[in-house]
C-alpha cells in the first residue's frame, strides 16, 4: 500500500521551514502532497499561482514531493 501524506499551508511565503518539514516527510512516506491553500483568513503577500510557483521551483528536484492548490478538504 502507498503511503501518502498530505502537507497543508499557505506557503506565504515558502520559507526553509516549511521545506525541510517537507523533505523529513518525503523520508517517510511514498508521496508527500504539500496542499497550497487558495483563499487562507488572513492577509495575503502572493497570490495562489505565484504561491504555486515559488513551491514548485523549491522542490523541483524532488521526486515524491508534489504540490497542489486546494479550495477546501471537506467535500
Amino acid at each position: 500500500m502507498k503511503r501518502i501524506a498530505l502537507y497543508p499551508a499557505s506557503l506565504d511565503p515558502i520559507h526553509n521551514g516549511h521545506i525541510d518539514i517537507a523533505r523529513r516527510a518525503a523520508k517517510i512516506f511514498d508521496e508527500v502532497i504539500v496542499g497550497i491553500y487558495d483563499m487562507p483568513k488572513k492577509r495575503l503577500l502572493f497570490t495562489a499561482q505565484e504561491r504555486l510557483a515559488l513551491a514548485e521551483k523549491a522542490f523541483k528536484d524532488e521526486t515524491n514531493i508534489r504540490v497542489a492548490l486546494y479550495l477546501s478538504l471537506i467535500h
